[in-house]
């Protein structure tokens, strides 16, 4: 049976590629500011249906507009498996006194005054190794966050160390999807890109590093530390679970899986099965209840508050309202993208721009502004690596400065959004209880310092021209060899081409 033609695809002009971009950022406002609620699932969809809307008036089907709806989701089912098997491995690794062992030692050989420095510091370490800022978040930073619970340390200071360790861990191992997505975009070795984020990448941990210092020796009195509160947790601990040093073996497992680049999602599957059979083994726990946490998490009244909300907690269906959210916004994300939306914003501001500084800054933006609106970090990436990198090449700069770019303004900025995947994940996982009227703990946002103080170090560089590599020879022969569109001097302007034909702009070819 014939289709019925489909009618002459336009592109929609500003006005028009905003105005789902808007209404959507006005009824999440209602939703959270107005109504006090903060759940930006419906918001969401009321953006979807809106884009829809402007999708079908430029001409499209409906069969496009889901279909790249469903393609971004598709792209980003990996992470949505990753998240599964992080509610799987919190409820196991609690039942198998993983998490406790790992709260208890902790308790026993930090210091209050230490303790935020030396969180970052853990889950950078372990976020590198495992590529990963969610699993990391989900298992260690879980266990960080009853600890800093124990030295009587607010709920959001830890949760920014946490948060700033983990994606920075993220941001630069070969291993991460991020990583690799914004080589791949760009055209760059994985290797030179990671080499590239370094000179904001140490100095954000560094100046981040120095402020949890700082924080810990002015704020945090190793003497305010209740020390009958933290043995009030340990007793309890060594009263409900069996704690030794070998009940870190399934932790051990992931690590070492990740450093031998086993792939993410069958290295946190085999620490669910080492934390079910360490659970069978030393706490005695039933292979039935062993499914149960699996799905709906642990549970357990040890008479200590503090102990039991940490405690509590995992299992696959405790991230059903995370996956809903993320499903929801990567859904809203593809239909702006499939609609031309997003590339009409985008367009729209690499118009305004005519040289390297005004470029670099508004790649950041552009992939924050993404993050922002589309809620999904993948397509923070993809989407401003794709289309700023002809601009780059025109104006005879190395790529590299924006697979920096699209890391900062979207990795690292993704955990900070609430109502972004990165975000949503964060809330839940670390139970900052947002939805239950818990907002002060959205301070974690500004207190994750090393996440947005990098972006701020990379526009910094932009506009001095420090560590913003110009294109070398090999770059450029590796252009003409893969037919990569550059974009003209006539499109770039009359700043753009005295970047490209001067020798102080290139490294003495042509393009």
């Amino acid at each position: 049976m014939d289709e019925k033609p489909e009618k002459v695809r336009q592109k929609p002009g500003l006005g028009l590629a905003l105005t789902p971009v808007i209404l959507t950022l006005i009824a999440i406002g209602t939703q959270i500011f107005y109504f006090g609620d903060f759940t930006p699932h419906i918001p969401l969809a009321i953006g979807l249906a809106i884009t829809s809307v402007v999708g079908i008036k430029l001409g499209f089907r409906w069969k496009r507009i889901e279909d790249g709806a469903f393609h971004v989701i598709n792209v980003s089912l990996p992470s949505v498996s990753v998240l599964i098997l992080v509610g799987m491995i919190i409820g196991v690794w609690i039942a198998s006194g993983t998490v406790p062992s790992l709260i208890y030692y902790g308790l026993l050989m930090l210091s209050p005054a230490f303790f935020l420095a030396a969180a970052m510091l853990i889950c950078s370490v372990v976020s590198v190794s495992l590529g990963t800022s969610w699993g990391t978040v989900g298992t260690v930073g879980l266990a960080l966050v009853g600890i800093g619970a124990g030295f009587d340390i607010p709920i959001y200071w830890t949760a920014g160390a946490v948060v700033s360790g983990a994606f920075f861990g993220d941001k630069i191992s070969p291993l991460s999807d991020t990583t690799n997505l914004a080589s791949a975009v760009t055209g760059n070795d994985v290797f030179s890109h990671i080499k590239n984020m370094m000179p904001t990448t140490v100095p954000a941990m560094l100046i981040a590093l120095v402020i949890y210092l700082v924080v810990g020796f002015t704020m945090i009195d190793d003497q305010a530390a209740s020390f009958d509160r933290i043995e009030a947790i340990t007793t309890s601990l060594n009263e409900n679970f069996t704690i030794s040093p070998w009940l870190l073996l399934p932790a051990l497992l992931v690590i070492i899986l990740a450093v031998m680049k086993m792939p993410p999602i069958p290295s946190l599957f085999a620490g669910v099965l080492a934390g079910a059979l360490t659970a069978m083994v030393t706490q005695g726990v039933g292979l039935h209840e062993i499914v149960t946490y699996a799905n709906y998490g642990y549970e357990i009244e040890t008479g200590v508050d503090e102990m039991d909300s940490l405690l509590n907690r995992g299992g696959i269906q405790s991230m059903m309202w995370t996956i809903s959210l993320i499903l929801i916004a990567l859904g809203f994300g593809g239909a702006l993208e499939k609609t031309g939306c997003l590339e009409t914003i985008i367009k729209a501001i690499m118009a305004k721009v005519r040289s390297f500084k005004g470029v670099q800054t508004s790649a950041i933006a552009t992939s924050f502004a993404t993050n922002l609106v589309a809620g999904d970090p993948y397509l923070s990436v993809a989407l401003p690596g794709r289309m700023y990198a002809p601009t780059y090449r025109g104006l005879g700069y190395s790529t590299l400065n924006l697979s920096r770019g699209v890391e900062e303004g979207g990795t690292l900025m993704s955990p900070l959004i609430p109502w972004n995947a990165g975000g949503a994940f964060v809330i839940s996982v670390l139970g900052l209880g947002i939805g239950e009227g818990n907002v002060e703990n959205l301070l974690y946002i500004p207190l994750a310092f090393a996440c947005w103080l990098s972006p701020l170090i990379g526009i910094f560089y932009a506009q001095t021209g420090l560590f913003s590599p110009k294109a070398t020879d090999a770059e450029r022969a590796l252009w003409e060899k893969q037919d990569e569109h550059i974009a003209s001097a006539d499109a770039l302007g009359a700043a753009a081409n005295a970047a490209v034909s001067t020798p102080a702009a290139a490294s003495g070819s042509n393009t």
